[in-house]
C-alpha cells in the first residue's frame, strides 16, 4: 500500500474536526503527515507522538474501538422529500444530502405548498385546509379530499420535521464546540495553510472530544505531554506558524499574542454571538424544569443532557470570551458585564459517592447561585459586574483569578499521555469486545439488564 501523501493526511486531519477520533488515531495521522512532508522531528516530538501511536487502531491487534467514531447526526428529512417528490410534480428526485439541509426542505415545502393552495406556516388542519369550493376555485377540483388531505398532512409533518432537523442541528453544533472550540469551523485552507499548527489543532481538538469517565474525581485534562511537545514545534517558528488557526482551539496568551488585533476582533464577535446562542438554549432548559441551583443535583424532570451539553459550550465560549478580551486590552468590560461559569449538573450517585469519599459539592456551585442567571445579564435584566462575581467568590472561599470567574483560565500544565479507555456508560473497559456486549445488554446503564448480560457477569 503506498504511503499517503502530505495532503491526503491533510485531508484526513481536517476531517477528524467533526469526527470524535481516539487521540492515538490522530497521533498516528500525524505521524503520517510529518513522514510525507519529510520533517525531521525533534527527539521529544517524535517519542511523544511514538507514545501514543503505538496504541492506535492501526497497532493494535484488535484494530477496532467499540466507541463512535462520530458525534450522532440528526435525522435528516430524506424520506419526506422522496415521498413529496411522489406527490408533488414540482418536487424532483433530489440528493440524499438535500435531507440534511434545511434551506432545501423549506423550498420543497413551500414550492409544493403553491401546487395545493397553502401557504407556509399554515398548519392548523381543522381551519387551514381548503374545502371543496376553495379546491375548486384554486383549480384543483382534479384532486380528490382524501388526495388533498395527504398533500396538506405531508407538508404539515415536513414543517414539524424541519424545525425539529433544525434544532437538532443546532444542538449537535453546541456539543462540538463546547468540546473542541471552533475547530469545526477552520475552512480546510486556514487549516492546512501549516502543516505543524494542524498538527496540534487536531490533536488537541480530539482530546478535547474524549468523553467524559464515571468518577467522583477529576476529568482527564486536555493538554497532555503530545499536546505540549507539538506546540512547542510551533513556538520555536512562531514567524511561520499559523496562530490564527491555533486561536480557534487554544486561547492562550502566548498564542493570541501572535494574532492581529483584526483577527481577535473576529474571533470575538464569533464567541460573543455564541453566547447568546447558547444562554439561549439554557435558558429554555430552565423554563422547562428549573434546576436546584443550590445543590446541581437531577432531579426528576430535568433534562441533564441538554443542560451539561450548553453549561461545557457555555464555559467554553466564555473563557475564549475571556482571553480575547484581555488580549485586546478590553477587559475593563468585565467590570460592568462578567457573567458567572455554569456548572453541569450531577448524577445523585455521584454526588453521594462524592460524600462517602469525603467530599462534597465543589465550591463553584454556591458561587453560581449567588449570581444571576446568565441569559438575565446578557439581555441587560440583571447586573452582574465583577465586584460582585468576587464577592460572591469571597463569600464561599474561592479564589476568582484561579478559578477563572473573573480572569481568563490560567495556563495550565501538561498531564502525562494516557490512552484512552473504552467506555460503557463512562465506565471504563479493557476489551472493546468486552465493551460492545456490555453496552447491547444494558449495562451500567441504569435499566434492567437484558438477558444477554447474563452470559457475560
Amino acid at each position: 500500500m503506498p504511503s499517503p501523501t502530505s495532503e491526503q493526511c491533510l485531508r484526513e486531519l481536517h476531517a477528524s474536526l467533526e469526527l470524535r477520533k481516539r487521540p492515538e488515531d490522530v497521533a498516528r495521522l500525524i505521524q503520517d503527515l510529518f513522514a510525507a512532508e519529510g520533517t525531521d522531528l525533534d527527539t521529544a516530538t517524535q517519542a511523544a507522538l511514538a507514545e501514543a501511536a503505538e496504541h492506535s487502531l492501526r497497532n493494535l491487534w484488535h484494530g477496532c474501538t467499540s466507541m463512535r467514531e462520530e458525534f450522532a447526526r440528526p435525522v435528516g428529512a430524506q424520506r419526506q422529500l422522496a415521498r413529496a417528490a411522489d406527490l408533488f410534480m414540482s418536487v424532483p428526485d433530489l440528493p440524499d444530502d438535500a435531507g440534511d439541509d434545511p434551506t432545501e426542505i423549506e423550498a420543497v415545502v413551500r414550492r409544493a405548498g403553491e401546487e395545493i393552495g397553502r401557504s407556509y406556516g399554515q398548519n392548523d388542519f381543522g381551519m387551514d385546509r381548503l374545502n371543496r369550493t376553495a379546491r375548486t376555485a384554486a383549480g384543483l377540483g382534479e384532486i380528490s379530499k382524501r388526495q388533498y388531505n395527504k398533500r396538506f398532512r405531508l407538508l404539515r409533518r415536513m414543517e414539524a420535521k424541519l424545525a425539529r432537523l433544525i434544532h437538532e442541528q443546532h444542538r449537535r453544533e453546541v456539543v462540538i464546540t463546547g468540546k473542541g472550540a471552533l475547530a469545526h469551523a477552520l475552512p480546510y485552507e486556514l487549516f492546512a495553510a501549516d502543516p505543524d499548527a494542524a498538527a496540534f489543532i487536531a490533536y488537541v481538538t480530539a482530546r478535547g472530544y474524549m468523553r467524559s469517565i464515571f468518577t467522583n474525581g477529576r476529568q482527564r485534562q486536555v493538554y497532555d505531554a503530545v499536546a505540549e511537545a507539538l506546540f512547542q514545534r510551533l513556538s520555536r517558528s512562531p514567524e511561520r506558524a499559523c496562530w490564527y488557526a491555533v486561536a480557534h482551539v487554544h486561547p492562550t496568551a502566548e498564542v493570541l499574542a501572535q494574532v492581529s488585533d483584526q483577527d481577535l476582533t473576529r474571533l470575538l464577535v464569533r464567541w460573543n454571538g455564541f453566547l447568546r446562542q447558547v444562554a439561549g438554549l439554557l435558558e429554555d432548559a430552565w423554563n422547562r424544569h428549573p434546576v436546584e441551583r443550590r445543590t446541581m443535583i437531577v432531579r426528576r424532570g430535568d433534562d441533564s443532557s441538554t443542560w451539561n451539553q450548553a453549561a461545557q459550550a457555555w464555559n467554553t465560549a466564555r473563557a475564549h470570551w475571556f482571553a480575547l478580551l484581555t488580549e485586546l486590552g478590553r477587559d475593563e468590560i468585565l467590570d460592568r458585564i462578567c457573567p458567572g461559569k455554569v456548572p453541569r449538573l450531577m448524577a445523585a450517585d455521584v454526588a453521594y459517592w462524592h460524600r462517602m469519599s469525603g467530599g462534597g459539592l465543589h465550591p463553584d456551585t454556591y458561587v453560581w447561585a449567588d449570581l444571576p442567571l446568565p441569559w438575565e445579564v446578557l439581555r441587560g435584566e440583571k447586573e452582574c459586574p465583577r465586584s460582585l462575581v468576587e464577592a460572591a467568590c469571597v463569600r464561599h472561599g474561592v479564589d476568582p483569578v484561579a478559578r477563572a470567574w473573573t480572569a481568563s483560565r490560567p495556563a495550565t500544565e501538561a498531564v502525562p499521555f494516557r490512552r484512552t479507555p473504552e467506555l460503557v456508560h463512562g465506565v471504563a473497559v479493557a476489551d472493546p469486545l468486552m465493551a460492545s456486549a456490555l453496552r447491547s445488554a444494558g449495562v451500567f446503564s441504569g435499566k434492567g439488564k437484558r438477558a444477554a448480560a447474563q452470559e457475560w457477569t
